[in-house]
């Protein structure tokens, strides 16, 4: 099974996301034709998988927080 990918997390990561650790979608690179394609995949473990859901909703619901370039994940 793989490692969860949050920085200093040694468990075990069984819950996958196309969420980076720091709650933004990473693209592969590559030339994609599909949203699987197109963004890298993230192992959490369930501690971190929630926290890191949680932060991102409540970065979603802030309307202070609108001015940077990063795209809303509930956009794609």
């Amino acid at each position: 099974m793989a490692r969860c990918d949050y920085p200093g997390c040694k468990s075990d990561g069984p819950l996958v996301s196309r969420l980076s650790p720091e709650g933004f979608l990473v693209a592969t690179g590559s030339k994609a034709y599909s949203f699987r394609e197109a963004y890298r995949r993230f192992h959490y473990c369930e501690t971190h998988h929630d926290e890191l859901m949680a932060s991102v909703w409540n970065r979603v619901r802030d309307a202070e927080d609108k001015g940077d370039d990063h795209i809303a994940p509930t956009s794609v």
